[in-house]
């Protein structure tokens, strides 16, 4: 019986009729939840709005406001995935009613439809409101120095332009402590060299500072040298001139000379000597000597120097007596404690001698024995020349010696150390 009547048409017929009800119910009701939501649940985020500030941007400088902030909307999904795919509202500042100093402010919305809920984070700025300055400073130079080679250093650098505008609020001005630019390259610099560089303006503990600067970019020459020292020349008299000349002095134009090489080396250079042999001088004129270099030092500014030799001549005597007498030999004695006299020395300097500290020297001087018996010490005149003397300090001079003819000589020492003040 049961069978029959599930087989029956009119079973199968309300069955299906149910399962219709049922999927119809089950349809509507999804649709219902869909629409609901397509009408007003949706909530979004959009990140990263930029925020529009509105002030006297030519006289003043605004600190404070975010360059973006989040937005949260929430309302019905049509709007809320329109304004998030457009985008074309505004969150702005508007500071151009306000006064100097510091603010509390909202951010403003522009075009947005009423019916969405919005959120900023952050929906408030702290602001400081400045007035904007424009100064002039001057622009340091900076290098490395570990970049450079072995035995150079940084003779000098400069800036072009020397100095920059800079433009921002009052107070990051006042604070500026640096505007410095730096140079760079790679280790072992050994050469001059100019490089286009960013100045960098920071306050006194470094920080980098949110200025404007003009211009941004400035050109570096950094000139580079070998370590050099200048040191005098000091001519010392070797060989004995002929009986009829006299040395009265020996000068060279070229007082000093710059030595290049290992600042070691060069600390222990005070001077360079030159031997300037006078055996073979007929007369006063100049003869040239080349510098020999020191041990150690690489190069010299000057290879050779210009001696000029002053020296009197005595006429040989014409011999009547024709008859050969013996030749009498030669005999030395030590002349002591001869004065030095500083000549030429300009009348606002006063002088010291450091070495000898005495001032004074010994002179061993050869000659025939009646000629020595008839000298005594004030026929000999021990003077250096201090006429091309021109600022205080320790100066090392040659020793010149007038002494009478037919006589040889030889000090005790060649040069003196003197101490040059102003009187």
């Amino acid at each position: 019986m049961t069978d029959k009547f599930m087989d029956s048409p009119w079973f199968l017929r309300f069955t299906a009729l149910a399962l219709a009800i049922v999927l119809f119910f089950s349809v509507k009701a999804e649709d219902d939840k869909t629409n609901k939501n397509a009408v007003g649940d949706m909530q979004d985020i959009i990140n990263d709005v930029p925020v529009e500030v509105y002030y006297d941007n030519e006289n003043l400088v605004v600190t404070g406001v975010p360059e973006t902030v989040n937005m949260t909307i929430d309302g019905p999904a049509n709007l809320v995935k329109t304004t998030k795919l457009l985008k074309d509202f505004t969150l702005k500042v508007d500071l151009r009613s306000l006064p100097n100093g510091r603010h509390k402010v909202k951010i403003l919305t522009e075009n947005v439809s009423e019916k969405l809920d919005v959120r900023l984070d952050p929906a408030t700025v702290d602001v400081v409101i400045e007035e904007k300055i424009t100064q002039s400073f001057k622009v340091d130079a900076e290098l490395n120095e570990r970049l450079l080679a072995d035995d150079f250093y940084v003779a000098n650098m400069e800036v072009e332009p020397s100095s920059v505008q800079v433009t921002g609020a009052k107070s990051v001005i006042e604070s500026i402590s640096f505007v410095k630019v730096s140079a760079t390259g790679d280790p072992g610099i050994n050469k001059s060299f100019e490089q286009k560089a960013r100045v960098r303006v920071l306050d006194r503990e470094l920080n980098k500072l949110n200025v404007t600067i003009e211009p941004a970019d400035v050109v570096v020459k950094v000139d580079v040298e070998e370590n050099n020292k200048e040191v005098p020349i000091v001519l010392r008299q070797r060989g004995t001139p002929a009986d009829n000349i006299t040395i009265d002095a020996l000068k060279t134009e070229t007082r000093t000379v710059r030595l290049y090489g290992p600042k070691s080396i060069l600390d222990s250079i005070k001077e360079i000597r030159v031997d300037v042999d006078v055996s073979k001088v007929e007369e006063s004129g100049s003869m040239e000597l080349t510098l020999k270099k020191p041990k150690g030092v690489s190069s010299l500014s000057e290879s050779k120097i210009t001696v000029n030799v002053e020296a009197s001549v005595k006429p040989e005597e014409e011999t009547t007596d024709v008859s050969i007498q013996p030749e009498e030999e030669d005999v030395t004695r030590e002349f002591k404690g001869i004065p030095i006299i500083v000549n030429k020395l300009d009348e606002k300097f006063t002088s010291t001698f450091i070495k000898p500290e005495s001032g004074v020297v010994d002179l061993t001087v050869t000659a025939k024995e009646e000629v020595l018996n008839e000298l005594d010490i004030t026929d000999f005149i021990i003077t250096v020349d201090a006429s091309e003397t021109a600022s205080e300090g320790q100066h090392v001079y040659p020793l010149n010696v007038q002494a009478p003819n037919q006589v040889a000589w030889e000090l005790s020492t060649e040069e003196v150390t003197v101490e040059i003040k102003l009187a």
